[in-house]
């Protein structure tokens, strides 16, 4: 899947865990739906040249070209359904230890969804090194500042991560086959679909996109916002 697919997939199953997330408050919520948003992105690491590689530079560039070469090529270690979600969410159960490196892991989840949502972006700030850090970072030191060591990190990590892999195992370049690659290469294909082919953009995109809106509106307190005010200004529909 294209990399704006997999963050609003990301973001989608953010805001459909929402009443089991292992957060407070809007803010928290707000965090945890962006967080996962981000991670979907996450997998991609082992390419270089991907949207998680160029994101900040060498920053990104030199961990993504090592990510490679221990996950075996593109699609393969960092996309295997069960050491993906593990792996990545060990390193960051680590991360969330410390506010420096959650901090560190919120920024990258914010950076790589402004990446990946550019598209619906005013501007092109966010495609920009300097100004992808500034935002991202930024961002995160709002939605981190009630809350310096997030233990629920490494769970929005593995959801993003398993999401990104999902999405992938519906393509025709799929996913390898969970643990059995690692001895022999193998690939699991669900569904015939084509990276970026016009059902992804035309029939994908427009669903994740609903489906987001309607979930966040669903799962948070926007509807005891909106609807009295709707009931007030269409008193004929209560």
């Amino acid at each position: 899947m294209l990399g704006h697919s997999h963050a609003l997939s990301g973001l989608a199953a953010g805001a459909a865990t929402l009443p089991w997330a292992p957060v407070q408050g809007t803010v928290g919520q707000v965090a945890w739906v962006a967080a996962v948003g981000g991670f979907a992105m996450l997998p991609d690491l082992d390419s270089s040249g991907s949207t998680v590689s160029d994101m900040w530079g060498p920053i990104t560039d030199v961990p993504s070209g090592a990510v490679g070469r221990l996950a075996q090529g593109h699609r393969w270690g960092t996309h295997d359904a069960v050491l993906g979600p593990l792996v990545f969410g060990a390193l960051a159960m680590a991360a969330a230890a410390a506010a420096w490196s959650s901090l560190l892991l919120m920024a990258l989840a914010i950076g790589l969804a402004l990446r990946a949502l550019n598209f619906v972006i005013p501007g092109r700030v966010e495609n920009t090194v300097i100004g992808n850090l500034v935002l991202s970072w930024g961002g995160a030191w709002l939605l981190l500042a009630h809350s310096p060591t997030p233990e629920w990190l490494p769970w929005a990590v593995a959801l993003g991560v398993l999401t990104h892999i999902a999405g992938d195992a519906i393509t025709t370049a799929g996913i390898p086959v969970p643990l059995i690659w690692v001895f022999h290469r193998s690939r699991l294909k669900l569904l015939p679909i084509r990276t970026g082919a016009g059902v992804e953009k035309l029939v994908l995109v427009p669903l994740l996109i609903a489906a987001t809106v309607c979930l966040v509106y669903l799962n948070t307190g926007a509807h005891d916002t909106v609807d009295p005010l709707v009931h007030r200004l269409l008193p004929g529909l209560g």
